[in-house]
């Protein structure tokens, strides 16, 4: 019988992680057996990287470049973490929000090769053989998603794999995790979204969600499966739906090293943007007012973050509660409704509700306002101009993605509130010129929070995500944001500058870590440095 195993060489140039096409030396050709299989040119990863970047740049839209830089990362993991790292300002916004929204929504369409896990129901009984076959031994981060609540989009199954996939990228690009140890994992328990079970290329099951107690025990075995895999591993919970989301953080987080980004990550940001704009007006967040448009995980896990520290500053439980304000899709959350789940019922106040959102500004006069609800243009002229009304300086999160989701543009929060607005956004907007007078707005993204929490986790070897290491989060990142920052505006730093606040970010996790006696490793006599020694940096082995 004829040996059917691909040659060595074959695989040479298949494995992402090992691959460095053109840039493989003569030497390397000869030893491998590529002689002939490549150009004759020996390129540096500069001179690919060039020319990667080039070809980007020139598709037209920006999901054909999702779609060509995903290509290069199926490819050549070190050229595409080298050509992303050199260039975040522009990168990042393509791998992940607001394209990985359309990439998700066209995930079906767009897949060519296999990326990460997909595990499913009939898979009870083997999940965790299934993950013993993953090739790469030493994983430090898991991302998992059932695809309940991607982004601002809703159910969109197995389509959601693209977060993922891309949240892993952000902690390699950002925090220099090593490719090699991250796992981007889809439990596909179905879509209860008709259009997506109904399109003709759907890659999912094409049942309805599971629910109850048998969604209940194939998460449990998932689970338990990662324990004994990968022991020690930092296992993140990634777009879930809200009743899925918190009662999962709850029930796993003493157990192991989880946690769940769209609330605490999302949390923290938000904790970071509210003391750097406190610091912007020269208004204490004690003295500030919030008004939350969405009661889902983000405006809750920012809700949570901003009463731990309005606790803090000496108010009490009574008076902190007070200053925080939550409308849903029914209304004001307010005592006397009879619909609110546990993880609203905590935020429920004694109030008449009010009939709208212009009135409830008008009445609980907030200082600022926050919006993850996924309704775009939610945050209408009426609602901005009774804003501007409310306090000198409003302060405008318009957090929904993808941008099409964001509660306003940069150009509406500023020309409705004559410029006296401080906006950011969950999606990027260009600067807005308006009178003479440049405002830049930030944007207020997770990515400023978990890749750096995770580096600390694995850099400490922490038993457990607490929420003092997210309170630390958030301050190493407001302490990130500059005085040049907040003279045009933003509160939080451009994204050229994701690995300094990811430094930032692991170096103060791992001291809480320390600190509260949950690392398992030795404390070094520098965690800076340590942190710095521990990120991956995208350069072809010697």
């Amino acid at each position: 019988m004829p040996d059917t195993a691909p040659p060595a060489h074959i695989d040479a140039l298949r494995d992402p992680l090992t691959n460095r096409g053109t840039a493989f030396t003569n030497t390397e050709r000869e030893r491998l057996g590529l002689v002939g299989w490549l150009p004759p040119r020996v390129e540096t990863l500069g001179e690919q990287a060039a020319r990667v970047l080039d070809n980007v740049r020139r598709r037209p839209t920006n999901i054909d470049r999702y779609a060509c830089l995903s290509a290069l990362q199926s490819d050549n993991e070190t050229l595409f973490y080298r050509v992303v790292i050199d260039n975040l300002q522009e990168m990042l916004p393509l791998v992940y929000t607001p394209t990985v929204g359309q990439a998700c929504q066209e995930w079906s369409r767009l897949y060519a090769r296999p990326r990460g896990l997909y595990l499913t129901p009939e898979h009870r009984g083997r999940i965790a053989a299934i993950l013993r076959g993953w090739p790469q031994r030493d994983i430090a981060v898991i991302v998992a998603t059932d695809g309940g609540r991607i982004l601002g989009l809703g159910d969109l199954g197995a389509n959601g794999m693209g977060i993922p996939i891309g949240k892993l990228a952000l902690y390699t690009a950002c925090a220099g995790v090593a490719p090699s140890r991250c796992l981007p994992v889809t439990l596909d328990v179905g879509t209860d979204t008709a259009a997506v079970r109904g399109d003709r290329f759907y890659i999912g099951r094409c049942v309805p969600r599971l629910a109850g107690a048998a969604y209940d025990e194939f998460i449990e075995e998932f689970v338990s499966a990662v324990e004994q895999v990968f022991p020690g591993v930092l296992l993140q919970f990634e777009d879930f739906a809200n009743a899925n989301a918190f009662a999962l953080l709850a029930r796993y987080r003493e157990r192991l090293c989880c946690l769940n980004d769209d609330i605490q990550g999302t949390g923290a940001m938000g904790l970071a943007g509210l003391t750097v704009a406190s610091r912007s007006t020269g208004r204490p967040l004690r003295e500030q007012r919030i008004l939350f448009v969405g009661a889902g995980e983000a405006c809750l896990g920012i809700g949570m973050a901003a009463r731990s520290a309005l606790r803090r500053d000496g108010l009490s439980d009574e008076q902190a509660l007070a200053r925080l304000l939550f409308v849903d899709s029914q209304g004001m959350v307010v005592s006397s409704r009879t619909d609110l789940p546990v993880h609203k019922r905590a935020f429920a106040q004694s109030r008449e509700p009010l009939p709208d959102l212009t009135s409830t500004i008008e009445a609980f006069k907030p200082t600022v306002l926050f919006g993850a609800c996924g309704q775009g243009g939610r945050f209408t002229q009426p609602v901005l101009e009774a804003m501007a009304r409310s306090c000198e300086r409003p302060v405008v999160f318009a957090l929904s993605n993808p941008t099409a989701k964001a509660e306003c543009t940069a150009e509406q929060a500023y020309a409705w509130t004559a410029g006296r607005a401080i906006f950011a956004s969950g999606s990027p907007f260009d600067p807005v010129t308006l009178a003479g007078e440049v405002h830049a707005a930030g944007q207020a993204n997770n990515s400023f929070i978990f890749p750096g929490v995770g580096l600390g986790v694995l850099v400490s070897r922490a038993s457990r995500v607490t929420d003092s290491m997210f309170s630390a989060a958030a301050a190493a990142l407001a302490s990130e944001v500059g005085g040049d920052d907040v003279a045009v505006g933003r509160i939080y730093p451009p994204q050229n500058r994701m690995r300094d606040v990811a430094r930032a970010v692991a170096t103060a996790v791992a001291k809480v870590a320390y600190d509260e006696g949950l690392a398992t490793a030795t404390r070094p006599a520098g965690i800076p440095g340590e942190v710095e020694r521990a990120m991956y940096r995208p350069e072809y082995a010697t």
